[in-house]
């Protein structure tokens, strides 16, 4: 869960929005970018969904951050943070204020300009000056990064288990991006999700309160907004299930009858039906054994240094060092 989106304030409205929403929603299943997810509401119900007792993955990470920063800081050196997804800032806050004085130069990379504005105030309250805030896309903030960090030595944080939303060579290609934004002796530190019971799983992307229900269906009233799409929030239904073949969970948006979708577009309007039981893949979140997942990020040419598991919620914090 919690691949980036734009923000609300850019909307859906330009010609790449519209054709990338055609393309996928023309795919067999039909599928939306889980980047979408997150504009400012969706974005406030993940916040909610990372406070419910069946979503550990938060409070385990932060938890991490929180007592191996000071070794964290030993290993990596770091004089300066980039962050792909601050969210509301938590997790660097947490890192920042277990690291040494003084605080390290921070580069935030984040669709939502609320999520930059939330987190550069909080980095003020433990000591961060130089922060530098970019609205982008993970992709387009890696490459507007410079070649070299002018502070010294980079860290890339990709926390969140963010990695999870891609699948395995889209992971891949990602981490070769993030590889050639770090310098000699620059690290990433990266939080994965560990594979665990399907109960759990199904509790923490299905949760008795509806709250994940109301982020998944949250996609469509975007979409009518922004783009000016038709979807009927009622003819909807979120469902998850676990892939255990592909080591994955899936959200969906499964129609509850037949239904005619219409989605504008500036070179003439996209139109299909939808048939009662068929559904919208809005997200993917792979799980990992602790061994597989080194092996990924390896191959993109980085050496691990550290790795650290909460046990009880079954998560993964590790520390690669550039090549």
């Amino acid at each position: 869960m919690s691949a980036p989106a734009r923000s609300a304030a850019a909307g859906l409205a330009s010609a790449r929005d519209v054709e990338e929403i055609h393309y996928y929603l023309a795919q067999t299943p039909r599928q939306l970018p889980s980047r979408l997810l997150y504009d400012a509401l969706g974005s406030i119900l993940f916040e909610a969904i990372c406070l419910l007792p069946w979503y550990r993955i938060t409070r385990a990470e932060v938890g991490l951050l929180a007592g191996r920063g000071g070794a964290i800081g030993a290993l990596a050196s770091p004089t300066e943070l980039v962050e792909l997804g601050c969210g509301n800032g938590d997790k660097i806050v947490a890192l920042v204020r277990a690291l040494p004085p003084p605080a390290p130069a921070v580069h935030l990379i984040d669709v939502s300009a609320e999520a930059l504005a939330r987190t550069t105030l909080a980095l003020q309250t433990v000591g961060a000056t130089a922060i530098a805030a970019v609205q982008a896309t993970y992709e387009d903030g890696l490459m507007q990064l410079p070649v070299a960090s002018a502070h010294g030595r980079r860290l890339i944080l990709f926390l969140g288990s963010n990695v999870g939303n891609f699948d395995p060579p889209a992971a891949s290609a990602f981490l070769h991006l993030v590889r050639n934004a770090l310098g000699p002796r620059d690290s990433l530190l990266i939080g994965a999700d560990l594979q665990k019971s399907e109960r759990d799983l199904m509790l923490a992307y299905d949760d008795p309160l509806g709250v994940t229900a109301a982020f998944n269906k949250n996609l469509l009233l975007r979409l009518n907004s922004e783009a000016g799409t038709n979807f009927d929030l009622d003819g909807f239904e979120h469902k998850v299930q676990w892939n255990a073949v592909a080591s994955r969970v899936e959200m969906h948006l499964v129609s509850r009858r037949r239904q005619k979708i219409v989605v504008p577009g500036p070179d003439g309007s996209m139109v299909f039906t939808m048939a009662a039981g068929e559904s919208i893949w809005t997200e993917s979140s792979y799980k990992y054994e602790p061994e597989t997942f080194q092996t990924l990020v390896e191959a993109a040419g980085l050496a691990p240094r550290a790795r650290w598991i909460d046990a009880e919620a079954q998560f993964l914090l590790a520390l690669f060092e550039a090549r």
